[in-house]
């Protein structure tokens, strides 16, 4: 969402939440999302909105400019389609790894507030799989354009971006034969909104 509101020029006002300690479990985040997920966005008149997507999503028709999940019916059918594939085997790959995989989910191998949950290794090793075939996959339809969904910039490139460097923190990593992917993590990387 960071990349998301620097692309925009949006500033919003923040809260940090200290994930490594627990602070979305406490009482004082719980009230603002019972779920205990981050990020999370409170309204003026204290409505709050969950998901990076739906935040985005609520800026994108507060400020439409520059357009971010497209202008034409078309380009926002791809930017959709190439987010949500990203999402659901990227991104999912990369969370069954991290707590599945990982001694410090023991119990929590669901993010947010849940009864404790076992770890099942059988969905690490599938997460590690499906990053494989993903990688694969996202090299080969960046061989012909510039970005995710199409020509333009857009969410699907940030969902993409986010996702590619989550994982490499947990050593899940794009081969050197991946050159079309490695060429778009380079542009996208090299943007102000990736260091804001």
């Amino acid at each position: 969402m960071r990349i998301y509101l620097a692309e925009k020029g949006i500033t919003v006002e923040r809260e940090l939440v200290d994930l490594r300690v627990g602070e979305q479990f406490g009482d004082a985040y719980l009230a603002v999302n019972p779920r205990g997920m981050v990020p999370a966005l409170q309204l003026d008149d204290g409505e709050v909105i969950c998901e990076s997507a739906a935040i985005c999503r609520y800026f994108e028709a507060v400020q439409p400019d520059p357009p971010l999940f497209g202008r034409t019916p078309i380009e926002i059918a791809r930017v959709e389609s190439a987010t949500r594939r990203i999402e659901h085997e990227g991104y999912a790959a990369a969370v069954y790894v991290l707590r599945n995989g990982n001694p410090a989910f023991a119990g929590r191998s669901a993010a947010g507030k849940w009864p404790e949950m076992a770890q099942i290794p059988e969905l690490a090793a599938r997460g590690m799989l499906m990053w494989e075939v993903f990688v694969e996959a996202l090299d080969q339809s960046l061989a012909d354009r510039a970005w995710v969904a199409g020509e333009a910039y857009s969410f699907a490139d940030i969902t993409a971006l986010t996702t590619i460097d989550f994982a490499k923190a947990i050593k899940l990593l794009v081969p050197d034969k991946a050159r079309h992917l490695k060429r778009w993590h380079e542009a996208a990387s090299a943007r102000p909104s990736a260091a804001a």
